[in-house]
């Protein structure tokens, strides 16, 4: 199947996290598809193009096909004239609210400016409580005009798990039937745990990685650390997407006891992120949702634990002594970052060699490749027979 995708960021970008991943892990292991990626031409954040990139050009980029764009490429014709000459089966669109890789094909559709074609659209967890809580007024309003224009009639959705289909019901009322739950695809796990080198630690280190933004949660873990008693060193890396809240960070970082030890080490390439993680004793990440949560998968294959709220699709980890998923509560984070500060480093070392073993059948599920599969087949197949019925 040929799939023209549509997403605000893909490689060489990293800034803007796990959606990259998650297209990045689809076209690597669903070898049967070919992927024609439409995409700005620079990373999340930046002012400039990449310098490795051709503009407006096909061009490969590992199995797929990138056509990198200038912000004066975005426009409304040119978006459709991309749509037009491409040759493709499906249309999948990458985000909800994002203006110029969802909203301007959905309005080109919707307008006839673009072929008849059919259309998946994955939110990315944007529909999570968590999620329409940040700058809840302008996204409730986006949500009524879209609706009233009929931007997203006869498209199939695509959910990374049952409580994303939820949401989806929950905010725009959708036919249950026209959602398809197909999990995001981490990257293949290869590093057998018997050969895992571990970096043990005399002292706790606790590590939090991803985006600085109030999504991420970064304020909630700085407060849960206040309430700690034994001495521990918490790192953050991870680019600052929102200065302000970074500041507001920082006045809590100030206010932090002496045995709390914080620096910020900044962002971090890809081909980093597992020799970072292997580093430190926990991963401390309570997200106010995830619609996966590829860094979970990372710091997991690596044998961190994780520490995380219950906001991801990652449940039940105490069970498989992976860590915890918990509900926003400061005093129980608290508690549960005392119990790993207290262990001795061989205790720690030791559980983090379970995780990374339990974590390999956890993360290596080829039914969510197959799943990946049965959705764009799904779609496919539904349209035509929408447009079959149209014709007869």
């Amino acid at each position: 199947m040929k799939i023209l995708c549509f997403c605000s960021h893909y490689l060489p970008s990293y800034k803007a996290g796990g959606p990259v991943k998650t297209i990045q892990n689809m076209v690597d292991q669903m070898v049967n598809h070919n992927f024609y990626i439409v995409t700005r031409d620079r990373d999340l954040g930046d002012e400039k193009s990449f310098s490795n990139i051709r503009l407006n050009f096909w061009q490969q980029v590992g199995r797929a096909s990138v056509i990198y764009l200038a912000p004066e490429s975005l426009s409304l014709n040119n978006i459709a004239k991309i749509i037009n000459e491409s040759d493709f089966e499906l249309l999948y669109l990458n985000s909800f609210f994002n203006f110029s890789f969802t909203l301007k094909p959905l309005v080109a559709r919707r307008l006839g400016l673009i072929k008849s074609c059919s259309v998946v659209l994955a939110p990315r967890g944007e529909f999570s409580i968590g999620a329409l809580a940040i700058k809840s007024v302008r996204k409730k309003l986006f949500i009524k005009l879209a609706t009233w224009f009929g931007l997203y009639r006869n498209i199939i959705w695509q959910a990374s798990s049952k409580f994303e289909k939820q949401d989806i019901i929950r905010v725009f009322k959708v036919d249950p039937s026209s959602i398809f739950i197909a999990k995001d695809l981490p990257p293949k796990i290869s590093v057998f745990p018997d050969n895992l080198t571990l970096k043990a630690n005399n002292a706790c280190r606790i590590i939090f990685l991803s985006r600085i933004s109030p999504m991420k949660n970064l304020d909630f873990a700085l407060s849960a650390l206040g309430k700690v008693e034994l001495p521990l060193t918490f790192e953050i890396y991870g680019p600052i997407e929102d200065e302000m809240y970074w500041q507001s960070c920082l006045k809590l970082i100030e206010q932090l006891p002496v045995h709390i030890e914080v620096n910020y080490c900044g962002a971090v390439a890809p081909v980093q992120v597992a020799d970072v993680f292997s580093g430190y004793d926990l991963f401390f990440f309570p997200t106010r949702g995830e619609n996966y949560g590829h860094v979970i998968a990372e710091a997991l294959s690596v044998g961190t634990p994780v520490l995380l709220s219950d906001q991801t699709p990652w449940h039940d980890l105490a069970s498989d002594q992976l860590g915890w998923d918990l509900p926003l509560d400061l005093d129980v984070f608290a508690e549960k970052i005392e119990e790993v500060a207290g262990m001795d480093s061989e205790l720690r070392i030791n559980w983090r060699r379970q995780v990374a073993k339990n974590s390999m059948k956890k993360i290596n599920s080829e039914q969510d490749v197959a799943d990946n599969f049965a959705l764009f087949q799904f779609a496919v197949d539904r349209f035509k027979q929408k447009k079959h019925k149209v014709f007869k």
